[in-house]
């Protein structure tokens, strides 16, 4: 297995990249409310963020509808409607109309935003540098900032939170040189529960029946039935970070790191956590294959997507763990020392796979129902972080 290390002065840069970040107004105009008709001129849109702004494409013409001027280091996730996208940027967490193509003045302020998580009708936003949670229903955006629910942790930590659909609020524990563990809240802000058995948390995922993942060093922790269950991997050390899950599936598919020292490990096995049977099993990637926190995702019948350093889309039976298919879309590629760097990253939605391609410019659509390749087209900068909005079908 191959396991590199970044010396101490690259973790310095890549820390010094994280908040170069920097807000600006789209180069289209002042911002409008979170919602706008014209949307509906550009169907299905996707998010492609580079070095000075971010691209909107139409999903189902694979064409440029958009393109927001917007310096520094900016990253993307699904806002939980069919129309907008929020935007992490060195201020905080911005709204992009991306139906529009326009930034919004609907804005959460803070250092180090941070996860946002969709579960429900519900998107949670987690501001690392405050440790501030807003949780919210998305379709509010339409109207302006929601007032939603609001929790500050003890600490200011690299965090996440989750809100389950009776209002049960999960977050992390942690300052910022530790964090071990979570608890729950009732819908009132009442603990319920809580455990620090969990070091390292970072990251989250929801299985089916609401069953919630956070990663651990040592494991995952879940939150199910009201209270937390503790999932040991086989070893002192074997970390899940990156989880994704599916409402039709109890397994959540992770990433699985076991070199304790390595600042920047390139994992050749994956984690499959059972949430019923409450195991965790690992998976090995074909051999000399890798994959980066940007190639995991689920398909629309709850199979597991990895995109492999081998420039493949391998498909992932969540039951057994065994690779039932490998579809060609990138060429071969290297994860770059520093997460802020471009690499091929993966966003699905629906029987869509998006796919960027940063050594040919280009983002591709591949048909998940079939494996093939069904359109591509290329940018005139480099493409990073790729996310969208819901599908409105």
């Amino acid at each position: 297995m191959r396991h590199r290390r970044i010396s101490g002065a690259a973790a310095l840069v890549a820390a010094t990249l994280a908040l170069t970040a920097c807000a600006s107004d789209a180069d289209e105009g002042n911002a409008p409310s979170a919602s706008s008709s014209a949307a509906a001129s550009v169907q299905e849109p996707v998010a492609i963020t580079y070095d000075g702004g971010i691209y909107v494409l139409d999903g189902e013409a694979l064409k440029v509808a958009h393109n927001v001027t917007l310096p520094g280091f900016n990253r993307v996730n699904p806002a939980g409607n069919d129309s907008n996208v929020f935007v992490s940027t060195e201020s905080g967490f911005q709204v992009l109309d991306a139906g529009a193509g326009k930034m919004t003045d609907i804005s959460y302020p803070g250092p180090k935003p941070g996860h946002v998580v969709l579960h429900g009708d519900r998107t949670v936003l987690f501001t690392d540098g405050t440790g501030e949670v807003h949780s919210f229903d998305p379709k509010t955006l339409a109207d302006g900032k929601p007032e939603g629910r609001q929790y500050k942790t003890a600490q200011p930590h690299h965090g996440v939170a989750v809100e389950l659909a009776d209002g049960t609020l999960v977050v992390t524990l942690g300052t910022e040189e530790s964090r071990p563990g979570a608890i729950a809240l009732d819908k009132d802000g009442k603990e319920i529960a809580r455990s620090e058995e969990c070091p390292g948390v970072h990251g989250e995922a929801v299985a089916q029946g609401e069953v919630v993942g956070l990663g651990c060093t040592d494991g995952v922790l879940l939150f199910k039935n009201g209270a937390f269950v503790k999932v040991r991997s086989a070893g002192a050390y074997g970390a899940v970070a990156t989880q994704v899950g599916s409402e039709k599936s109890p397994v959540l598919l992770g990433d699985y790191k076991v070199e304790p020292d390595a600042e920047r490990e390139f994992p050749e096995q994956f984690a499959l956590i059972d949430t019923a049977a409450q195991k965790l099993q690992v998976v090995p990637m074909p051999e000399g294959v890798s994959y980066s926190f940007r190639s995991l995702a689920r398909g629309p019948q709850g199979e597991g997507l990895i995109l492999g350093t081998d420039g493949k889309l391998h498909v992932v039976d969540p039951a057994s763990g065994k690779l039932t298919n490998s579809w060609p879309v990138v060429g071969a590629w290297q994860e770059p020392m520093q997460w802020q760097e471009p690499r091929p990253a993966l966003f699905v939605r629906g029987d869509d796979a998006y796919i960027t391609e940063p050594a040919t410019k280009q983002v591709h659509r591949l048909d998940l129902s079939t494996g093939k390749v069904v359109g591509s087209v290329t940018l005139d900068a480099v493409p990073n972080e790729i996310s969208g909005t819901l599908s409105a079908h």
